[in-house]
């Protein structure tokens, strides 16, 4: 808690401030209320819902005439907002090293493998799957979170011990600003490919946004690049700290030697400093031989040493990414946020290595995202699975029988594999009951999620735990039958 003089010196009262809030909705007594500008809301409209419901202050950056309480007027409260509340909870990112993970693909896998290798009890994590550190955990509503939630959780974390966070650093938070008063100690670069040009207007766009976490990157930190990505030689351009490489080459810092994957681990051969180690993973698929050396050069970087490093390999899990559940089912069922044309295709074409038989897919595409994106993942999901069911995924205020035949609009003169089954979990049980012996069954694009996006509200749905459920309903169905 701050007093309100001592976050705006110049002004004259000592009101007392318990949270910073840019959600009228989520305004209690004690709240400092941000009129930020959202993507559809301009929060300068719910000015009174906050006095409403107990705001002591309010930033602004329009006038909006006397109100009861004081109002502070900044030129721009979006800009405004993460150097406030940086302030406001002490700077805990200054007490903190910061790692960011950026890229297309990848950034949940590559964030928890680093919070793994250098040690959960110290590291936390931010990104798609919560928030964690030092066997504490919690919920997080985005990727990367709005700045009033971003600097409480690391002030969370500051509190709980720990001295590093690896966090998910999306394209979309820093085109909104979240991120532009941190500076980070690592910056990772998985890879680049199209996505969010609803957001950015142009792929040039969404490079640059991509770009931000190099040059934030501290001049005595490190930036550490995928070599083996056609965007590396632009990344490496932006890159304000030390470049660390890896990939297939020997002039990688980390090279990728050599990997075989069996169907329940990878065993690897990477190079440091002239010494080849022999690594088992647990991670399935040629993307995370490269997530993984992207985790490994973080932690060597940082002062891990590589004895310590392949100890903790083996205690590597990422939710709701390439998790095969334990159905004791002649089939198999595979859940996986893949969600990208790229993702979903090193998915699929690493899915057909396995001995197995057909492949169903169960996806959507968000409402409210990049509408371009969806007839591409429409073409890779038939032209790489066997079968591909169409359905719901966070649809918001789009009709998702609309999101869905946008998916197919270039397919229905070239394929028949696939049908449209708009409601989530009927979608999943249809997959279900066609499965055969061997048949794989994925469901794409939440992960272990634990909620669904409708029009007027968000209700909570997790493709792991619907998918249990389908086939404990399948069993019944055949006990009966």
């Amino acid at each position: 808690m701050k007093k309100l003089n001592e976050l705006y010196p110049n002004v004259d009262t000592d009101i007392l401030i318990k949270n910073i809030s840019i959600n009228s909705k989520e305004v209690e007594e004690g709240s400092l209320f941000v009129c930020t500008m959202g993507v559809t809301a301009d929060r300068h409209d719910f000015i009174d819902d906050a006095i409403k419901n107990g705001a002591s202050a309010i930033i602004v950056s329009k006038d909006v005439g006397k109100k009861s309480i004081p109002i502070i007027k900044v030129p721009d409260t979006n800009r405004e907002l993460p150097y406030l509340c940086q302030k406001f909870y002490d700077y805990p990112d200054k007490k903190l090293k910061m790692i960011g993970v950026t890229g297309t693909d990848g950034k949940t896998t590559t964030s928890t493998i680093i919070q793994t290798l250098i040690g959960s009890d110290i590291c936390g994590y931010i990104g798609t799957n919560g928030r964690s550190c030092a066997k504490f955990s919690g919920d997080n509503p985005n990727t990367t979170p709005d700045s009033h939630n971003l600097y409480n959780y690391l002030d969370e974390f500051v509190k709980f011990g720990c001295k590093y966070v690896a966090m998910e650093a999306s394209s979309e938070a820093f085109f909104r600003g979240r991120l532009q008063a941190m500076q980070f100690d690592v910056g990772v670069y998985t890879n680049i490919t199209s996505e969010h040009l609803n957001i950015h207007g142009s792929f040039e766009n969404y490079v640059q946004s991509k770009l931000k976490l190099f040059k934030q990157t501290k001049k005595d930190g490190f930036c550490v690049l995928n070599r083996d990505d056609e965007y590396f030689e632009i990344v490496k351009e932006a890159c304000n700290g030390q470049v660390l490489t890896y990939g297939a080459d020997e002039g990688n810092d980390l090279q990728i030697v050599d990997f075989k994957i069996a169907p329940r681990k990878t065993d690897i051969v990477f190079k440091y400093k002239d010494v080849e180690y022999n690594i088992e993973s647990p991670l399935l698929g040629d993307f995370n031989v490269y997530n993984l050396a992207a985790g490994v050069l973080v932690a060597l970087a940082l002062g891990v040493s590589m004895e310590q490093i392949i100890k903790r390999i083996k205690d590597i899990k990422v939710s709701g990414r390439l998790e095969l559940l334990t159905t004791n089912t002649p089939y198999y069922v595979m859940v996986d946020y893949a969600h990208t044309p790229n993702g979903i295709s090193k998915l699929l074409n690493f899915v057909h290595t396995l001995d197995i038989n057909r492949s169903i897919v169960v996806i959507g595409q968000a409402g409210e995202r990049d509408y371009l994106k969806r007839p591409k993942v429409g073409n890779v999901v038939v032209e790489n699975a066997t079968y591909a069911i169409f359905t719901y995924e966070d649809p918001r205020s789009e009709d998702p029988q609309a999101i869905c035949e946008d998916i197919i609009k270039e397919l229905k003169e070239t394929h028949d594999n696939y049908e449209i089954v708009i409601d989530r979990r009927e979608a999943i049980q249809k997959a279900i009951d066609m499965a055969q012996e061997k048949d794989m069954v994925l469901i794409l694009g939440k992960g272990n999620e634990t909620y669904e996006k409708l029009k007027d509200e968000t209700i909570y749905f997790n493709d792991i735990e619907e998918a249990y459920n389908a086939v404990a309903n399948r069993k019944i169905k055949e006990e009966v039958a």
